[in-house]
């Protein structure tokens, strides 16, 4: 058996990379004109600004108490599994940057909706 390369056909472009003609479209070309962009709805705004407030103040909370409450952080089964890492969580420095990341991400939570309460 010769061994010849495999020879490969050349593929014609994709319909999708060429430019649409607007002639060939105009239907659709002046709906998109004569609408302009969309604009999120007011309702919508404010609700998602509520759900974000809601969770960085549960996910702050939840950070600045979880180094001070022994069921959650001595009794870690990340911590049983690795001794290293709990004996570096037990001290009193890491615990404290840890509460202060979950300050931090209520001061922000807090500074959100303030700063967004009139709009």
């Amino acid at each position: 058996m010769p061994q010849h390369p495999e020879l490969t056909p050349v593929l014609p472009e994709s319909p999708a990379a060429q430019p649409v003609q607007d002639a060939a479209y105009p239907a659709e070309n002046s709906i998109r004109h004569r609408h302009g962009p969309h604009r999120i709805p007011h309702w919508l705004e404010r609700a998602e600004l509520f759900v974000r407030v809601l969770l960085r103040m549960y996910i702050g909370l939840a950070v600045c108490i979880a180094p001070w409450w022994p069921m959650l952080w001595e009794r870690n089964p990340l911590f049983t599994h690795f001794p290293t890492i709990a004996a570096f969580a037990a001290h009193g420095a890491v615990r404290g940057i840890i509460s202060g990341l979950g300050l931090l991400n209520l001061w922000i939570a807090f500074q959100d909706a303030i700063r967004h309460r009139d709009g």
